[in-house]
C-alpha cells in the first residue's frame, strides 16, 4: 500500500473536518459555544459521537490484537464491556441528574459545594493530570503506526509527525470547541464503525467465508471463550474482576471525567442526556462484539497465511496495510485516524474547559464571553496542545514500552480518588472533611494501589489484581476522608 495514497486520504479527511469547523463556528465562537455548545446539542448526535471518543485508537488496535495474545485473553474483554454497560446505567441514573440539577459546566464544581475548595482543586487537578497523560499515551501509540507506515517513507521525524497531528486537531477545534466536536465526532464515529464492518467483510472475502461461515469459524476457534469462572485468586480474567472493574472504571473514567461528561451536559435537558447515555450504551456493547470478532478473524487469517508479528498491537495494521489490498488499507487508516482524533480533540477541549472554569473561574465572572476571556481560552487551548506535544515526546524519549505503560497505568490509578471524593460527597453529607488534608489522601491512595498491584501475589496468597483495583483505590480514599472528617453539627457547635 503506497504511503502517498494513505496520506492523500488522511489529508482529505482533515479538510472535511476543517470545513465542518468553519460551518459550525462561523456564527458563534464564544466560550458558551466552546464549553457546552450553548446546551443545544441533539442527543442522538452526542450518543453516536461518544462511541468514537470512548473507544480511541488504542482500542481500535489493541482489542482485536489481544484476542490471540499468549496470555490467553480470547473474548475475556467482553466481560469488562458488560461491566462498562452497567457503569453507564449508574451514570445515567445517579450522576447526570446531579450535574443537570446544578447546571454545571465543569463537573468538578460539585466537589467545591460538597467538600470544599481544596477538595475541588484536587479533583480538577486529578482530571488534568490523568487526561493529559492518558490522551498523550493514546495519541503516542497511534502516531507510532502513522510514523511506521506513512511518515518514515518521507523522512519526516517523529516530533514533526506529532506536531502535525496536534496542529490539525487545534485547527478544527480552537473556535467552535464542543459545538464543532459534536459534529466531527459523529463523522469520525461513522468512519470508525464503517471500518470495523468493512474490515470484517474484507477479511471474510480473503478467507472465502460468508457471514454465517465466519461466525461459525469464530465460534469453533480457540479464541472465542467469553466467560472465565476459574482461578479467582490468580486469574486476572475472572468474571467478577472484569465485570466489577469495568463497572467502577466506567463510573470513574466516564461519569467523573470532564471529557465524556461535557458532551452530555450540552444536551437540552436531563431527559435527552439520559436518552443519549442509554442509546450510546447499546451501540457501545454491540460495536465491541464486532471488534472482538475482527480480532478472531485476523488470527485465523494470520494462521492461514503464515503471518507473525512481534506485538499483538501490530497484527491489525500489518494485515490491513500489507496483505488485504488498497481499499482495506484505506478503510483501516481512516478508522484508526477517526478513533484517535475523536479521542484527542475531545480531550483537548475538556482540558481547556476544566482549566478555564476550575482554575481561572470563568463560571464566576460576568464577562465570560467577552473578547478578553475568549482570547484567554485560546491561550489555554494552545498551552494544552503544547503540553500534549511535550508529554508524547517524553514517551518517545523513554523508548521503553514497559515504562511508558507503567506511566499510563499510574495515571489511570488517579481516577480512583475521584470515586472516593464523589461517594463521600453523595453519601456522607452529614460530615465535613478536613479540606486541606484531601490532596494528601488523594496522593496516598493510588500509591498504595500501585504497591498492591505489584506485590499482591506475595501479600495476598497469590491474588492478582486487575481492573477491580480501582474499587480498592476509591475505598482507601473514602476511608481516609471518613477518618479525617467531623460531623457538621460539631463544627457548628464549635
Amino acid at each position: 500500500m503506497s504511503p502517498g495514497i494513505l496520506l492523500l486520504f488522511i489529508a482529505g479527511y482533515f479538510l472535511v473536518l476543517i470545513l465542518i469547523s468553519y460551518l459550525t463556528s462561523r456564527k458563534a465562537s464564544d466560550n458558551d459555544t466552546f464549553f457546552v455548545a450553548n446546551r443545544n446539542s441533539k442527543w442522538y448526535l452526542v450518543a453516536f459521537g461518544m462511541i468514537g471518543t470512548a473507544l480511541s485508537g488504542v482500542t481500535f488496535i489493541s482489542v482485536p490484537g489481544k484476542v490471540g495474545a499468549a496470555s490467553g485473553d480470547q473474548f475475556a474483554y467482553f466481560q469488562f464491556v458488560l461491566g462498562n454497560a452497567a457503569g453507564f446505567l449508574v451514570i445515567a441514573g445517579l450522576l447526570l441528574p446531579l450535574y443537570y440539577r446544578m447546571q454545571l459546566t465543569s463537573i468538578y464544581s460539585y466537589i467545591e459545594s460538597a467538600l470544599g475548595k481544596w477538595s475541588y482543586k484536587t479533583a480538577a487537578s486529578i482530571f488534568l493530570i490523568s487526561r493529559t497523560i492518558g490522551s498523550a499515551f493514546r495519541l503516542y501509540l497511534v502516531v507510532i503506526v502513522l510514523q511506521k507506515f506513512i511518515f518514515d517513507s518521507y523522512g519526516i521525524p517523529f516530533w514533526a509527525t506529532v506536531l502535525i497531528c496536534l496542529l490539525l486537531i487545534w485547527s478544527y477545534t480552537f473556535k467552535g470547541g464542543l459545538k464543532t466536536i459534536i459534529i466531527t465526532d459523529s463523522l469520525q464515529t461513522l468512519f470508525l464503525v464503517s471500518s470495523v464492518f468493512l474490515s470484517i467483510y474484507f477479511i471474510c472475502r480473503s478467507l472465502n467465508y460468508n457471514i454465517f461461515e465466519a461466525a461459525e469459524a469464530i465460534k469453533n476457534s480457540s479464541y472465542s471463550k467469553v466467560f472465565f469462572w476459574n482461578d479467582f485468586l490468580s486469574s486476572k480474567f475472572h468474571f467478577s474482576k472484569q465485570f466489577f472493574g469495568g463497572l467502577f472504571i466506567t463510573v470513574a473514567m466516564t461519569g467523573l471525567d470532564q471529557d465524556l461528561m461535557q458532551k452530555n451536559l450540552s444536551c437540552k435537558n436531563i431527559g435527552e442526556a439520559q436518552k443519549n447515555m442509554l442509546s450510546f450504551t447499546t451501540v457501545f456493547v454491540i460495536i465491541n462484539i464486532f471488534f472482538l470478532s475482527v480480532g478472531a478473524l485476523l488470527y485465523l487469517y494470520a494462521a492461514k497465511n503464515g503471518i507473525s508479528v512481534e506485538k499483538t498491537d501490530y497484527l491489525y495494521p500489518t494485515i490491513a496495510l500489507k496483505y488485504l489490498g488498497v481499499a482495506p488499507a484505506i478503510v483501516f487508516m481512516l478508522g484508526l485516524t477517526a478513533a484517535t482524533f475523536a479521542t484527542t480533540d475531545s480531550a483537548l477541549t475538556a482540558l481547556t474547559t476544566s482549566f478555564c472554569v476550575d482554575f481561572l473561574n470563568f463560571n464566576k465572572r460576568g464577562d465570560t464571553n467577552s473578547p478578553r476571556m475568549v482570547r484567554t481560552r485560546h491561550y489555554v487551548h494552545v498551552a494544552f496542545s503544547g503540553l500534549m506535544l511535550v508529554v508524547i515526546l517524553l514517551f518517545n524519549a523513554v523508548n521503553n514500552d514497559a515504562v511508558v505503560s507503567a506511566i499510563f497505568k499510574v495515571a489511570s490509578y488517579t481516577y480512583g480518588p475521584l470515586l472516593g471524593l464523589y461517594a463521600f460527597g453523595l453519601f456522607m453529607s452529614g460530615r465535613q472533611v478536613n479540606d486541606k488534608l484531601v490532596p494528601f489522601i488523594c496522593l496516598i491512595s493510588p500509591a498504595v494501589c500501585f504497591f498492591l498491584s505489584t506485590s499482591s501475589k506475595e501479600l495476598l496468597g497469590g491474588y492478582v489484581f486487575d481492573n477491580e483495583l480501582i474499587i480498592i483505590n476509591g475505598l482507601i480514599t473514602f476511608a481516609g476522608l471518613l477518618l479525617t472528617s467531623r460531623t457538621k453539627t460539631k463544627i457548628a457547635a464549635l
